[in-house]
């Protein structure tokens, strides 16, 4: 839960919640927040802790399962995937749709790679510095 009490993921409207869901867990495992083997929240949790239906909660596990995101044996919980290759695949598959949408936003103004470079390494390095600063 967020510190006002909601959901810790701001659905939009546009896509299915169970999506967005299996969206949230990718980043997580992207960012480390979810390590490799890490157990999950059961279904009935998550649901409880992002206020959604128990459907739709099982939706994403069984999603996840699908994308061999998550593991579960028998009645044991259900795990982050050990597989190295898919946790890689996963972080690909975010810096990739986050590349895609910059240069097709940056396109339209028409700027030339290497002045883009600059900017995107430039302002990467700032904010980069402004995040170790604030947690210090």
């Amino acid at each position: 839960m967020n510190e006002t009490g909601g959901p810790i993921v701001p659905f939009n409207n546009r896509d299915p919640v169970y999506l967005q869901v299996v969206r949230h867990f990718k980043v997580e495992i992207a960012t480390g927040k979810l390590t490799a083997g890490q157990v999950i929240p059961s279904r009935r949790e998550l649901a409880a802790l992002m206020n959604i239906n128990p459907n739709t909660a099982q939706k994403a596990y069984k999603e996840m399962e699908d994308q061999l995101l998550i593991v579960t044996e028998g009645n044991s919980p259900s795990r982050v995937t050990t597989d190295e290759r898919i946790l890689g695949v996963v972080r690909e598959e975010l810096i990739s749709e986050a590349v895609d949408a910059f240069v097709a936003s940056v396109r339209l103004i028409g700027v030339p790679v290497d002045e883009l470079l600059h900017v995107v390494k430039r302002k990467y390095e700032t904010m980069h510095s402004q995040h170790k600063e604030a947690e210090s």
